[in-house]
């Protein structure tokens, strides 16, 4: 499974560790993806792996 939002498409970014003496080293920064059951309009349940901002989103507008 890929770490990859399903609504949103939001995915891993890469980025460095920096350490004291400022040596880098090549890290990636993975997303807060969260595994939910979710309604949809026509009144079936299923699961989808979104972000917890689009979890927050998705709260808000239900």
């Amino acid at each position: 499974m890929s770490r990859k939002c399903a609504i949103s498409g939001k995915g891993p970014m890469v980025g460095n560790n920096v350490s004291h003496a400022k040596n880098r080293t090549r890290r990636r920064f993975l997303p807060n993806i969260r595994t939910v059951r979710v309604t949809l309009e026509d009144g079936t349940t299923t699961k989808l792996r979104i972000s917890a901002k689009e979890l927050r989103t998705l709260k808000k507008h239900s």
